[in-house]
């Protein structure tokens, strides 16, 4: 960029820490839509902004004293748990926008470890600065209280998706909840990246990685989808709902 050419704010890199939250291609997602610009000057002023997380890197570990909420500003992460054997079970995947660390308010500890999947950008909002702020501003109060809701609402979804029979509707529902979420976003809901591998997938709907690596061609055999390694293309979306549902679904 020419060293007198004005500055323009849509050319941050969605990592670079001087985005703020009024400027943040996601505030439409993370903030009230009536929250007030001096409103969210304020919640900018508690919101910490640390260098961006790399693959394999903690957000935090299950078990750290719980002091704050992250918002997911760019890249995705992972939720998991270690069982009483060692072995490591994904509890959920985090895309931009959304928020992770509710789940240590109950017991004031985290209860999940968070990893980056890939280079992420994180908005940490200290939780006693937040409770201080939703007194004096009360539309960001119940949007936190929505936020929550949320939270429980894919809690329950992902109970519903892991109690899907065979492995095709488990990831028709979880391709298609990908596909929502970046229809969210105002982003494509039928060509998207997967952050997460294929073996993070087989964890987190208990299958194996070969079981998913076949359900995968299977779909691209039909005509539902494309893939190209993380790259996925939905080519006919309802009957990938088909599928999510049971409909015409081969069982493995």
């Amino acid at each position: 960029m020419n060293a007198n050419q004005p500055f323009q704010q849509d050319s941050l890199c969605p990592h670079d820490r001087r985005v703020s939250c009024a400027n943040c291609r996601l505030n439409s997602i993370c903030l009230p839509i009536s929250l007030h610009i001096e409103d969210i000057d304020k919640l900018n002023q508690i919101i910490q902004r640390g260098k961006p997380l790399q693959k394999g890197d903690y957000l935090y570990r299950a078990n750290d004293p719980f002091d704050s909420v992250f918002a997911v500003r760019s890249g995705a992460v992972k939720a998991l748990t270690i069982s009483d054997k060692g072995e490591e079970q994904v509890t959920g995947f985090y895309l931009p926008g959304e928020v992770v660390g509710l789940d240590g308010i109950s017991e004031n500890r985290y209860t999940n470890s968070v990893i980056a999947l890939e280079t992420s950008s994180i908005c940490e909002i200290p939780f006693h600065r937040m409770e201080e702020l939703s007194l004096k501003i009360p539309n960001l109060q119940r949007h936190f209280f929505q936020l929550m809701s949320r939270e429980i609402t894919q809690d329950q979804q992902m109970i519903i998706l892991l109690s899907k029979s065979s492995a095709e509707e488990r990831i028709a529902s979880l391709l298609l909840s990908i596909s929502n979420r970046n229809n969210r976003r105002q982003l494509s809901a039928t060509a998207f990246r997967l952050p997460m591998s294929r073996t993070d997938i087989g964890n987190f709907l208990g299958l194996t990685i070969e079981t998913v690596s076949r359900i995968f061609s299977r779909l691209q055999q039909q005509q539902i989808i494309e893939a190209d390694k993380k790259e996925i293309r939905i080519i006919n979306i309802e009957e990938l709902h088909k599928t999510a549902n049971g409909g015409d679904a081969c069982h493995s």
